[in-house]
């Protein structure tokens, strides 16, 4: 049997931002590709998430979302944008909150990691820090379907700094959920502007460690000043090699380039200006896979520049004594850990971990077989036995609950 966690920090109340948690816990942001037509959230959404919100009071990170249409180059994934996205986040907002846990959002936008044969239909430019593509295919398909990569203006760099603020406006504001977090990971639009590799600019968002992170601080400051330092995260993977991730194999070694951005954030707290979280992917996550031969560096530095509430993501449930997970979050008052592909197998992943019962192995082939509520909401809690794959539930098809 797996190591009950009761007695650990994980069953610890801690406060987030203006946001007391129960426990320590975190579903990090998964996405799974179930929105119906117009990116509006569904009624499967709904259930998935009031599954994993009941008897849960942690915090729920729901699926990345784009700031807008110019954005939204993969069906499935949610937008806020229109009045019927913000609306149909706003009750799943309503349905966790009923559920006792608390809720943030993700936003991003996608830069070179878009389908540019998606925008090319909508006439929407693909477009990224550089025209550096992050492989061979995607150059062959960008220039044959005659949308090639091109370099962001300045201008148009201002622009997406708007789409983030007013996502997070809406979010806040409207959806009413507790926190909105910048994605700058695994090579979205932000995670490009902070790479050498896909940034080589030469004006001021490029060039220097402190050019390539202007655009990250630049939109998190101008969120904040809209929303409050304490209802902005941020989450990032300096080791990832998802995309064309650079990892340790660069030329500016991660501690150095996202150690600047760490101590921007610090500076920012020390001033009164905290915000509510890092988010940190473990060097052994690789986005679209987890293992133990990937990179193991130590990554206790971001602890030592960042001094506020930090989130650490990656294969911490794996090993059934849960031995890093317990140094983590034990190790200081201040450490969450987030969890996603156990989360979407686990509904009731905190009472499992809580009490030492096995988890439930998740299916990896059901992850973005959406619309399909197979292997998405059909998953017991702990004694119960699953939905039948023939069953009405999961082959009903999910509507748009606006």
């Amino acid at each position: 049997m797996p190591a009950a966690l009761s007695n650990t920090k994980l069953f610890k109340e801690i406060k987030v931002g203006n946001v007391v948690l129960k426990n320590r816990l975190v579903f990090a942001p998964s996405t799974r590709i179930r929105c119906v037509d117009d990116n509006v959230a569904t009624d499967s959404m709904l259930e998935y998430y009031s599954q994993r919100a009941k008897d849960n009071g942690g915090l729920i990170i729901v699926e990345t979302t784009f700031t807008g249409k110019v954005a939204a180059t993969i069906p499935g994934i949610p937008v806020l944008e229109t009045e019927e996205q913000v609306q149909g986040w706003k009750k799943i907002v309503e349905a966790i909150h009923e559920n006792g846990s608390k809720v943030c959002l993700q936003i991003t936008e996608l830069g070179r990691s878009a389908l540019p044969q998606v925008l090319k239909a909508q006439n929407i430019p693909f477009v990224a820090p550089s025209a550096i593509y992050f492989n061979e295919e995607s150059r062959k398909v960008a220039e044959g379907c005659g949308n090639p990569l091109r370099a962001l203006t300045v201008d148009e760099i201002h622009d997406a700094t708007k789409r983030f603020v007013d996502a997070a406006k809406k979010a806040i504001e409207i959806a009413k959920f507790d926190i909105v977090e910048i994605h700058a990971a695994n090579m979205g639009l932000m995670n490009q502007f902070l790479q050498e590799e896909s940034n080589q600019r030469t004006d001021e968002y490029g060039g220097s460690i402190e050019n390539r992170s202007r655009f990250v601080l630049e939109t998190l400051d101008s969120i904040a000043k809209e929303v409050g330092f304490e209802r902005v995260a941020v989450r990032i993977s300096p080791y990832s090699r998802f995309m064309g991730g650079q990892s340790i194999d660069t030329k500016t070694n991660p501690v150095v380039n996202y150690g600047y951005l760490l101590s921007e954030l610090e500076r920012r707290a020390k001033g009164g200006k905290k915000i509510a979280y890092v988010s940190f992917i473990e060097p052994r996550i690789s986005a679209d896979s987890a293992s133990k031969e990937l990179l193991t560096p130590d990554s206790s530095w971001v602890n030592e520049i960042w001094k506020g509430v930090i989130i650490r993501a990656g294969n911490l449930l794996h090993d059934e004594n849960y031995t890093e997970l317990k140094n983590f979050v034990d190790g200081d008052d201040r450490t969450l850990i987030g969890a996603s592909r156990f989360y979407t197998s686990n509904p009731d992943l905190v009472n499992r971990l809580k009490n030492g019962y096995p988890l439930t192995p998740y299916d990896r082939s059901t992850f973005y077989s959406g619309p399909s509520n197979w292997g998405y909401i059909t998953w017991p809690v702990y004694g119960e036995k699953s939905i039948a794959q023939d069953s009405e539930i999961s082959n009903a098809t999910p509507k748009a609950l606006v």
